[in-house]
């Protein structure tokens, strides 16, 4: 593990199931946000790619919004990261 509390992955597996590098993340202050780069973001920091501080800095998330795509994605799959049905899959 390195100093910054990551695992110092080489790749993790994405959403899609390929290889997902440090240079397929989106880029950074993305501001448009499909479920895919949400999931992309998500497995990075679950597989060690990026840290979640380092996450939050590169785009602009609070540590409550990126949570709250983690826990959509592991409870609902990728489909709960639509913005469309984010209602709908919000804890009440």
């Amino acid at each position: 593990m390195g100093r910054d509390g990551r695992m110092d992955a080489k790749y993790v597996v994405g959403p899609d199931g390929r290889s997902l590098t440090l240079a397929d993340l989106p880029k950074p202050r993305k501001t448009r946000w499909v479920w895919r780069r949400k999931a992309e973001v998500v497995a990075a920091v679950r597989g060690g790619l990026i840290s979640l501080d380092e996450a939050c800095e590169r785009y602009a998330l609070s540590i409550e919004e990126y949570l709250s795509w983690e826990h959509a994605l592991a409870h609902h799959g990728a489909t709960a990261l639509r913005a469309t049905h984010s209602q709908d899959y919000r804890p009440h």
